[in-house]
């Protein structure tokens, strides 16, 4: 066993963290998960067993967390793949700024600081595209279009960025990506995501309340999204050290009405009402670009926003998800579409 075959996944409870560990394992790495098990932990069961896989309970913005998880047995991580954070500017506003900032903004910097205590050579953030927020030119933002979050989830995303871009030079190596917003299945499904949540509402109700119509979004398959992170795992420093790319496909980049077609065709008896509703959150229309990520990493996505349709609503209608409306599957109680 190398240092190169270690992992440590803050979040791997979480809805990208438990596909990635699962990933991870199959390639063959050795993988420590951190989660505090907010939003529980059945994800992970299925891992307990497989002699690769180590688990601890911790709370990412304890300064010792980190620290405290890693085996004796084991060599030091080769990389953190830090994904703990309340997601989504509904968990954020619901838990107010104070608490939104110790989860996203301070324990990020708590996580690194003792990536870089330790020795470990690669941090990879995961951010968010909601950054843009709304794109004033109407021109495709790449990754240095000017951030203009609209949300307090947003803040704490563009906080921490800011935060590990200025560790640009130390020996841990910051790697940033902006992910689209991610759809499909994982160990731990979320419906609180367009188009999971769509796909849910159409099958149960069979009609759809749209707000914010004509607004675009970026969206990107979980299995695509984890594909982009393994591609920084194994991508030269050289190449990764201090980037931000943002992590989707173009043809992701769909307006709602777009999204709702895709629906349409796999429920067509689907009721579709829209509301001229705007919200005080996260504000998102823009189109994204992600020449970056293909020109130096080589990321090409394998799966369409139809495929996730499918696979979601395939899952609902053979009983596999008995419930999408549990609390379980949410990152916080209430959602906005």
């Amino acid at each position: 066993m190398t240092p190169q075959q270690h992992v440590l996944v803050t979040g791997g409870a979480g809805y990208i963290g438990s596909f990635l560990t699962g990933e991870l394992l199959r390639q063959g790495y050795h993988v420590t998960v951190v989660d505090e098990l907010l939003f529980g932990g059945e994800a992970l069961l299925s891992y307990l067993s497989h002699p690769n896989f180590h688990f601890f309970q911790a709370d990412v913005w304890e300064p010792r967390a980190v620290r405290a998880a890693l085996r004796g047995d084991w060599p030091t991580p080769h990389a953190v793949v830090h994904l703990a954070a309340l997601a989504g500017f509904p968990a954020c506003q619901a838990v107010g700024r104070q608490v939104a900032w110790r989860y996203n903004v301070e324990a990020t910097e708590h996580v690194y600081a003792q990536s870089l205590e330790l020795d470990i050579p690669r941090f990879i953030y995961i951010s968010t595209y909601s950054n843009y927020g709304l794109s004033e030119t109407g021109k495709r933002v790449t990754e240095d279009t000017i951030l203009n979050p609209q949300s307090l989830y947003a803040e704490t995303k563009v906080a921490s960025e800011r935060y590990l871009l200025e560790q640009r030079d130390a020996p841990c190596t910051p790697l940033i990506f902006r992910l689209a917003t991610v759809y499909g299945l994982a160990p731990r499904p979320r419906f609180d995501m367009i188009i999971n949540q769509f796909v849910w509402e159409a099958f149960r109700n069979h009609k759809l309340v749209i707000y914010q119509r004509g607004y675009s979004r970026s969206f990107v398959h979980i299995q695509d999204a984890v594909r982009g992170i393994m591609l920084g795992l194994h991508a030269p420093e050289e190449t990764i050290r201090g980037e931000v790319y943002n992590l989707g496909t173009p043809d992701g980049n769909l307006t709602k009405d777009e999204v709702v077609k895709l629906i349409l065709k796999r429920l067509p008896k689907t009721l579709v009402r829209y509301k001229d509703i705007t919200f005080g959150g996260d504000m998102r229309d823009l189109t994204v670009s992600f020449e970056k990520i293909q020109r130096q990493l080589g990321f090409k996505a394998q799966k369409t926003v139809d495929d996730g349709v499918r696979e979601v609503l395939e899952a609902i209608q053979q009983g596999l998800i008995k419930n999408p409306a549990d609390e379980r599957y949410r990152n916080a109680r209430f959602i906005v579409q």
